[in-house]
C-alpha cells in the first residue's frame, strides 16, 4: 500500500502531522508493506528566493492578525509539537521560499533518502537556531549530507534551478487535481484522503480501512480456451504434443 504525503517544510502542521502519522504507522500490523512517498506543496510559491522575514511578521501581514495573536498561535503550535515529542522554537524563526528544498527532496527520493532529508529539514526549520533560508545553498547542502546524500551531487542540483523543477510542479498540479487546498494532505492508495494534522487515531483508522478495502486482482474469464501458458516458481508449462 502506498501513502503519499503532500507537505511543505514551512508548514508547522506538516511537521506535527508527520509525527502523528508515524505514530499510527509504527503500530500498524502491516507497516512493512506500506510505502511512504513525500510530495511537494508550496504554501508561498510566489515568494522570491531571497525574500526572508520573521514568521511573526509574515503571519501578521498575510492573515491580518495582531502580533499578539500570531505569537499565541506559535505558542499553541509549540505545545502541540511538544506533545508529539518534537522540539519547536516559538520565538525567532523566519520564513522564506522552499522551492529548492522540494527539488532536493525529489533528488533524495531517487537516492532512497527522502524521509531522512525531510525530517532533517523539518528539524532545522522548526527546532534549530540557524536559518534554512538565510545561509544559502551551503546550509541546505550541509543538511542533505547529514541525510546521507553526496555533497557534490547535492551542490550540482542546487546550482541548476531546472533540476527537479518539473517534478515539483507536477506534484503541485496533482495536489490541485486531488482537491488539496492545504497541507498536510495524506492520500492512501489513491482511494482515501486525510486532510490536516489529524490525531494518530484517525490515521490508524484510515490505514486499517484502506488496507482492508484493497481490491484483489480480478482475472479476465478465459472461457473455453483453457488456461494460458505461463511460468511459475516450479518452472514453465510446456505444451504437450498430441
Amino acid at each position: 500500500m502506498r501513502v503519499e504525503i503532500w507537505s511543505d517544510i514551512a508548514c508547522p502542521w506538516c511537521y506535527v502531522g508527520k509525527a502523528r502519522f508515524e505514530k499510527a504507522l509504527a503500530a500498524f500490523p502491516h507497516r512493512d508493506d506500506v510505502e511512504v512517498v513525500h510530495r511537494s506543496f508550496e504554501l508561498d510559491p510566489g515568494r522570491a528566493k531571497g525574500d526572508v522575514q520573521p514568521v511573526i511578521t509574515m503571519l501578521t501581514r498575510k492573515y491580518g492578525m495582531s502580533e499578539a495573536q500570531a505569537q499565541a498561535g506559535e505558542d499553541n503550535l509549540g505545545a502541540q509539537a511538544a506533545a508529539e515529542g518534537l522540539d519547536y522554537r516559538t520565538r525567532g524563526r523566519d520564513h522564506g521560499n522552499t522551492f529548492d528544498m522540494h527539488r532536493l527532496l525529489h533528488f533524495a527520493k531517487e537516492q532512497g533518502r527522502q524521509d531522512e532529508l525531510i525530517q532533517i529539514l523539518y528539524r532545522a526549520n522548526f527546532a534549530e537556531e540557524r536559518s534554512v533560508f538565510t545561509e544559502g545553498d551551503e546550509r541546505l547542502a550541509e543538511l542533505a549530507v547529514e541525510a546521507g546524500l553526496d555533497a557534490e551531487a547535492v551542490r550540482a542540483v542546487l546550482a541548476d534551478p531546472s533540476r527537479y523543477a518539473d517534478e515539483v510542479r507536477a506534484d503541485e498540479r496533482e495536489a490541485a487535481e486531488l482537491g488539496a487546498t492545504g497541507v498536510p494532505f495524506f492520500v492512501l492508495d489513491r482511494k482515501y484522503g486525510v486532510s490536516g494534522a489529524q490525531p494518530a487515531e484517525v490515521f490508524t483508522q484510515a490505514l486499517s480501512q484502506a488496507w482492508g478495502e484493497r481490491s484483489p486482482l480480478k482475472l479476465v474469464e478465459q472461457g473455453d480456451q483453457g488456461d494460458g501458458a505461463a511460468c511459475g516458481p516450479d518452472g514453465c508449462a510446456v505444451p504437450q504434443q498430441g
